[in-house]
């Protein structure tokens, strides 16, 4: 397999605080990446958590190389209350992409 045709595992982040201020949108996020996976071939979630220690929920997720994930963040930020996402370090072996309150 081409390197470059590669999956890529990524982490999409939803903190404690937003979902204190929002808790309808771990539901919608998760119906949202479920549509997401019908609509783009190549797209899984593998696993949605709980993380314990930060109280983030977290989905993996399996993109094609090709994919660029600002185009689905801002996809996903039309459909719950403002926010922000903190994009991931360059270097980072994981991507994780943290979505938080606009504060």
């Amino acid at each position: 397999m081409d390197p470059e045709q590669a999956n890529q595992v990524v982490e999409i982040r939803l903190t404690y605080r937003y979902i204190k201020a929002h808790p309808w949108t771990v539901q919608a996020i998760s119906g949202f990446l479920s549509a997401y996976f019908m609509e783009k071939p190549g797209f899984t979630v593998q696993r949605h958590f709980d993380e314990l220690e930060s109280g983030m929920h977290v989905w993996i997720c399996e993109i094609p190389a090709n994919m660029k994930m600002p185009v689905l963040l801002r996809r996903l930020q039309a459909d719950i209350p403002p926010c922000r996402h903190v994009p991931p370090p360059e270097q980072a072996v994981r991507p994780q992409y943290v979505i938080d309150s606009p504060e």
